[in-house]
């Protein structure tokens, strides 16, 4: 990895139904100039989903050809079921930059990041909620989603819970507290911009 990196990269993590992908959403409208890549998944697409909004939808073979000949920055196998992972080469070229990169991954995918983009360069930001028995909660009325993919969710969502410690900041994403937890994110960002030298 180049050492003369000078952007930075914000990964946002929690379990899920913690709500990153709404932080996400309203980070975008807050810094749209900011990087926000988008994850390879090899799950089937969702009624209404288009491919290259939120996820890029490629085949296993494709994924597993990538993990081969080393193109992905961080990659892993979520709930048991499907590939997820962040292409390398976009991350990379951002960092270079000079650019600001905001990620969402889960706890395996930030721990793999780790590994490999030097901390000076790299944020880490863990979503809480107020209980195992919330976050459950909300896990299950996902109703769009098959109870078998629930159940792992839960099952992933209790192990990762466990995990926040290993992370930057923590920052609590309370039951109809939204703008707070988002305030919160925001305040760490810019924060660590400053630290970094570079604009908001």
């Amino acid at each position: 990895m180049d050492k003369n990196l000078t952007g930075l990269l914000f990964i946002i993590c929690g379990p899920s139904g913690v709500g990153k992908g709404t932080v996400i959403r309203h980070l975008k409208k807050k810094y749209p100039w900011f990087k926000y890549p988008i994850s390879h998944t090899t799950r089937e697409i969702r009624p209404g989903e288009k491919d290259g909004e939120v996820y890029h939808f490629i085949s296993r073979e494709e994924f597993e050809k990538g993990i081969k000949e080393g193109k992905f920055l961080e990659w892993a196998r979520v709930h048991e079921t499907n590939y997820y992972g962040t292409l390398k080469k976009p991350i990379i070229e951002a960092l270079k930059a000079g650019e600001v990169i905001v990620r969402e991954v889960d706890v395996q995918g930030a721990h793999s990041m780790k590994k490999v983009v030097p901390a000076k360069n790299l944020v880490t930001i863990f979503l809480k909620a107020e209980s195992k028995e919330k976050l459950l909660s909300r896990i299950a009325k996902r109703g769009e989603l098959p109870q078998a993919e629930i159940r792992r969710r839960m099952r992933s969502a209790e192990r990762e819970m466990d995990q926040a410690d290993d992370f930057n900041y923590q920052v609590w994403n309370l039951q109809d507290q939204i703008r707070k937890c988002v305030g919160d994110v925001k305040k760490i960002i810019e924060a660590e911009l400053k630290k970094a030298g570079l604009s908001a």
